[in-house]
């Protein structure tokens, strides 16, 4: 008991030291000079978990909903690697990749939802190495979303053309199978960035 007495002491007074003597600095400086650019970017990304080269799998899945009769069953994980195609087609010119992870969320197996994190990369064209970061909620919507519905996500980030990009994504479907899970989608974009 003494011991443990001793060791909890000993914490607090660990915990309690660095704000009586840490030190924080910082500096701000001003940076001039730099011109904000706004690009708008038109393509379409094709998520396909069936068939024999699959480019979204199933990581993981909760016990409780392997029930569901659902392509994506509540708080399952998947892991991707999409192309991002010039036309709707998946056999269009291929002009980058979408890598990411994805979680679902819709508890009702008629709907998807999902809170998504991807880096959108070009390897082709103008902006060969460059990417986009996407970290957003797909809002509820059906399996066979109607081509009306667009979805709009957050663009939290980017690097080579897109360094420090903030901006928006509009989501539509193309393309859907409520049976295998597969879609493609228009992706129009507006990235502000430096």
């Amino acid at each position: 008991m003494e011991k443990q007495m001793v060791l909890a002491l000993a914490m607090i007074f660990c915990l309690a030291i660095p704000p009586v003597y840490g030190q924080y600095y910082s500096k701000t400086i001003k940076v001039g000079g730099r011109v904000e650019k706004k690009t708008r970017l038109r393509f379409f990304y094709h998520d396909i978990p069936s068939g024999k080269n699959p480019t979204t799998v199933l990581l993981a899945q909760a016990n409780i909903t392997q029930d569901f009769f659902s392509p994506s069953p509540y708080s399952s994980l998947y892991a991707m690697d999409d192309p991002l195609t010039i036309g709707p087609e998946r056999t269009s010119t291929t002009i980058g990749n979408a890598q990411g992870l994805y979680i679902a969320l819709s508890r009702d197996p008629n709907k998807f939802t999902a809170v998504l994190y991807a880096d959108f990369a070009f390897t082709t064209g103008r902006f060969n190495g460059s990417s986009f970061s996407l970290f957003s909620r797909y809002p509820p919507t059906d399996f066979v979303p109607s081509p009306d519905t667009i979805c709009e996500m957050a663009i939290v980030g980017g690097r080579g053309a897109f360094k420090m990009a903030k901006g928006f994504a509009l989501l539509r479907a193309t393309s859907s199978n409520a049976k295998t899970g597969d879609a493609s989608l228009e992706v129009n974009v507006t990235l502000y960035h430096y």
